[in-house]
């Protein structure tokens, strides 16, 4: 009996103690984490992504100097920054307003890139751009309030009431009555079908002794293949302001033309030699009687 006693008594010191033992490895692997985690939480973190989005963010706020903007934003005719902005519709091409129209005075053809706008009109191809003249005047500081500046005293100087600026509003979009083709109005640009030549009027001199006349500012004209070399010379006296005593030679090619001649005529007769972009060239003259 006490054999087993002590039996019992070793057996159960001996659980006890693998019990004890089993928990003290318990406690060790939860220590063994606790201290890998807190290790771990104490390594400094990557710093990979965190150099890529600072990269990302000097891309973001890069800047560029104004200069680089200068073919975008400039005017091809006068150099300087782009003030009411129109541009020309067959090649996209823009320029300063004024400098566009006072060009095709004596030019039907673009200055960039010499396309013809018209070939006789070239103002029925430009539109107004007031999205990039509103993009002008944000990069460039002060320019709007320069050129307003600038228009107030011109209009003071001349004793003119200065204009006020338009506010542009938004469009309402209106749906439109549904019209047979035959009652819609047309277009304030058609072309009569009966004007079917289109003259370029060159000016190659005046006699000795002939002076005192205007310059003819629109050379390009389109008229009725019905025209006859008179009226082109009637029109370039009304339009220079010509003594009646000076004579006017037109010539078209190597060929001084008659004036009962008609323009379809001509242009028949001497063909591709007398064209220029589908013009017909007309040189004439001033020489005394």
């Amino acid at each position: 009996m006490e054999e087993s006693s002590e039996r019992v008594e070793a057996g159960s010191s001996g659980q006890c103690s693998d019990r004890q033992a089993v928990l003290n490895g318990d406690v060790m692997d939860e220590s063994h984490k606790e201290s890998h985690c807190s290790a771990s939480d104490h390594n400094p973190p990557n710093t990979d992504n965190s150099e890529e989005s600072k990269e990302y963010d000097d891309d973001d706020e890069r800047t560029l100097p104004l200069r680089d903007f200068y073919p975008y934003i400039r005017c091809a005719l006068c150099n300087g920054f782009l003030i009411d902005a129109t541009t020309i519709t067959e090649c996209l091409h823009t320029f300063c307003k004024s400098c566009i129209v006072k060009h095709f005075f004596y030019s039907n053809r673009c200055p960039n890139c010499s396309i013809v706008v018209h070939q006789t009109q070239p103002l029925y191809n430009i539109r107004p751009d007031r999205q990039l003249q509103d993009i002008v005047y944000k990069m460039v500081p002060h320019l709007e309030e320069a050129e307003r500046t600038q228009m107030c005293e011109f209009y003071k100087a001349r004793g003119l009431a200065v204009p006020k600026p338009v506010a542009v509003t938004p469009m309402v979009p209106v749906k439109a009555p549904k019209q047979k083709k035959d009652l819609l109005p047309q277009s304030v640009f058609t072309i009569p079908p009966e004007l079917d030549v289109s003259l370029m009027l060159e000016f190659v001199g005046a006699e000795e002794g002939i002076e005192n006349y205007k310059p003819l500012e629109r050379k390009y004209v389109r008229v009725s293949g019905e025209a006859t070399v008179r009226h082109v010379e009637l029109f370039i006296r009304r339009k220079m302001e010509l003594n009646p005593e000076w004579q006017v030679d037109v010539v078209c090619g190597e060929h001084l033309l008659d004036r009962y001649q008609s323009l379809r005529e001509v242009r028949n007769t001497i063909g591709e030699s007398g064209l220029q972009d589908g013009l017909l060239v007309l040189h004439f003259g001033l020489v005394l009687p």
